[in-house]
């Protein structure tokens, strides 16, 4: 009995192989590159004023509190409370203000994300009030201390 055995041809790789080998080069560059991009345009000073990623809406409303049809615009759950602990600061001290806002951020976990930038307002609103020196005593750890750096922001 006679066997025959049949070559197999060596063929090139077939498209789906070749499409699979360029994104495994081409992917990683992309993701590093845009990666680096993403990370230089974060606003990486705290200070929100010139900041490149604000939105379409901070970017739109006026800082006066009002639209741009002279309408008073309702004032958001934070704006109040940051009015709220700036009054608290002038008529207490800023660690009265600063236990009230750490206990309505864990009240309500809304205000996480405004913490920050009220606790630094509270910050340069304290070294008004109390001077550098005096206010930085008072710094201590409620929203990644944010507040030190109001002080050390309105100091410098």
């Amino acid at each position: 009995m006679k066997h025959t055995t049949t070559q197999r041809t060596r063929r090139s790789p077939g498209p789906a192989r070749r499409i699979g080998r360029s994104l495994a080069f081409v992917l990683p560059v992309v993701l590093v590159l845009s990666g680096t991009l993403a990370v230089t345009h974060v606003n990486w000073s705290g200070d929100s004023s010139d900041s490149v990623l604000t939105t379409a809406a901070e970017a739109a409303a006026p800082a006066s509190g009002t639209d741009t049809t002279g309408a008073a615009r309702p004032r958001t759950e934070h704006e109040v409370l940051r009015d709220e602990l700036l009054l608290e600061l002038q008529e207490k001290d800023p660690e009265a203000a600063l236990t009230h806002l750490q206990r309505a951020v864990n009240g309500r976990p809304s205000l996480a994300q405004h913490c920050a930038s009220i606790a630094r307002a509270l910050g340069r609103a304290a070294v008004k009030v109390y001077g550098p020196s005096r206010a930085q005593s008072y710094a201590r750890p409620v929203c990644d201390t944010s507040f030190a750096s109001g002080v050390a922001a309105q100091h410098a």
